[in-house]
């Protein structure tokens, strides 16, 4: 039976922010569904605890706006095509998470009613209540604003009680621990550490926002299995953004 109790966990509403590229698996480009179904079950662990889940996915694993815009593309077109780029990321994992028999929902802040909901906050707030997870897509709707910043955002407005930052490494580093062996891990940063120090948590708007409201990040590795599960069981390693 799952273990259902909301009271033995650290939390009872997250959102979790994963890149694009973490759905590539050992690929360039694209999908690769194992990884995405890894991740999905990593999803449901967490959602058996009863904790409600949010999910932002990037884009990244098939089209960047920034590299678009680099390329010469205008740059309010590339950040579009990117936002396109995450619906699709959002379907996939949906359908990932349905497999597995939990019920999803993909809101998306660009209309596209046939595959998706339009983001109406209060229709999914009570898609959370419902134990749903939602899967936030399309970014904010805006160019010029990461997903990143679209993970702040929607955490802020579902009043998730943490932002879980899934990467590829087990915190936050002083410089990148797959160049450096003396790289130092900390367990607790600040908002504004992260900021002067330039640490890569996430873009400087998003950490401004998750700062306004007090909104922690916890940053951990999506690699290791298990692992956001086990730190929202009060266990596991990871670096914790706050005040």
């Amino acid at each position: 039976m799952p273990d259902s109790d909301p009271d033995k966990t650290t939390f009872r509403r997250v959102l979790l922010k994963i890149s694009g590229e973490a759905l590539m698996g050992d690929q360039g480009y694209g999908l690769h569904p194992p990884t995405v179904e890894r991740i999905a079950q990593e999803v449901k662990s967490v959602h058996d605890m009863g904790v409600e889940v949010c999910m932002v996915i990037g884009g990244g694993n098939i089209f960047r706006g920034l590299q678009g815009s680099a390329q010469g593309m205008e740059r309010t077109t590339a950040d579009y095509m990117g936002m396109l780029a995450t619906v699709m990321n959002a379907l996939a994992m949906q359908s990932a998470l349905e497999g597995l028999g939990v019920f999803c929902r993909v809101i998306t802040a660009i209309r596209m009613d046939e595959v998706a909901e339009p983001y109406i906050r209060r229709r999914a707030v009570r898609h959370l209540e419902k134990k749903r997870v939602c899967i936030f897509a399309a970014g904010t709707g805006n160019p010029y604003f990461t997903t990143d910043t679209a993970a702040t955002l929607r955490a802020s407005e579902m009043a998730c009680e943490a932002i879980f930052k899934g990467t590829m490494v087990d915190g936050v580093y002083d410089k990148d621990p797959v160049k450096h062996d003396d790289a130092v891990r900390f367990d607790n940063v600040s908002y504004d550490e992260v900021l002067a120090k330039h640490l890569k948590v996430m873009d400087a708007s998003a950490i401004a926002l998750a700062r306004d409201n007090n909104l922690p990040i916890i940053v951990f590795s999506l690699d290791e299995p298990g692992g956001f599960r086990s730190i929202l069981a009060g266990k596991g390693t990871y670096t914790t953004v706050h005040a």
